[in-house]
């Protein structure tokens, strides 16, 4: 049985994982840990076991435990398998989602839609404000949900995760894009995310997987080019802020 300390020390490590503080391959030392958690070793350890549990964490005898480097064909495998999930995971939530589900999705949409009039009347050029993100994360959320399969939700959470840890250097690596350009794609995103409501609304189950297969389709190629790009690859065209919106 899980402690308050062990939860306490999971979250302190993965927060950092997440954010960056600790990069991939980087070693997670347990005594260091516990120190600057303030902390006993033992809750330490357990955090570790269970990050290694979601992925994040690579622990191994004799070496101790470090953060997961995902190499490029992994990277890309996982990008194909979140890819076909959620695309099955829109079917499901257009064949099974509720009227509340159904609103949810809309009050999130209807939410982007505000941030994005916002952005642009007021000349804004910050490609990626945190209150789009929130109504993006809640809208595929409410998706998940909709779709009833646990199996699927909890693999695709964890994909995003895993997303999260190695997406961090193609962020680096983006050159500022012009207000011209981050409006355009302000709106195309927004234009995703209606046609995928719109059909999961209507129930139609081929339509919803189709248009979230486009829209994570989209996303990816320019996620894998920018990973190319961040492991000295041949380089393709940079994923702007606003196209990695839904890898946050």
């Amino acid at each position: 049985m899980k402690s308050v300390n062990s939860d306490q020390a999971y979250d302190f490590i993965r927060e950092r994982i997440l954010n960056g503080q600790y990069p991939p391959g980087s070693t997670l030392t347990t005594s260091q840990l516990a120190l600057d958690i303030g902390l006993s070793r033992t809750p330490v350890r357990d955090a570790l076991r269970q990050l290694e549990s979601d992925g994040l964490v690579v622990i191994r005898a004799h070496y101790g435990a470090s953060v997961r480097n995902v190499t490029f064909n992994e990277f890309r495998d996982m990008s194909n398998m979140r890819l076909a999930l959620e695309s099955y995971a829109a079917g499901f939530a257009a064949a099974n989602h509720l009227p509340e589900e159904a609103r949810e999705m809309k009050f999130a949409l209807e939410a982007m839609r505000r941030v994005i009039d916002m952005q642009e009347a007021g000349g804004d050029n910050q490609p990626l404000p945190a209150d789009l993100v929130r109504e993006d994360i809640r809208f595929h959320l409410a998706i998940l949900a909709a779709a009833r399969n646990e199996l699927i939700r909890k693999e695709i959470m964890r994909l995003h995760l895993l997303n999260r840890i190695v997406s961090s250097k193609g962020v680096e690596m983006m050159q500022p894009q012009g207000r011209a350009e981050i409006d355009n794609n302000r709106r195309e995103v927004l234009a995703e995310h209606e046609a995928i409501y719109q059909a999961i609304v209507r129930r139609d189950t081929e339509q919803a997987k189709g248009a979230m297969h486009r829209h994570l389709q989209k996303l990816i190629d320019k996620q894998i080019a920018l990973r190319e790009q961040a492991d000295g690859m041949p380089a393709k065209k940079p994923l702007t802020e606003e196209e990695m919106i839904y890898s946050t």
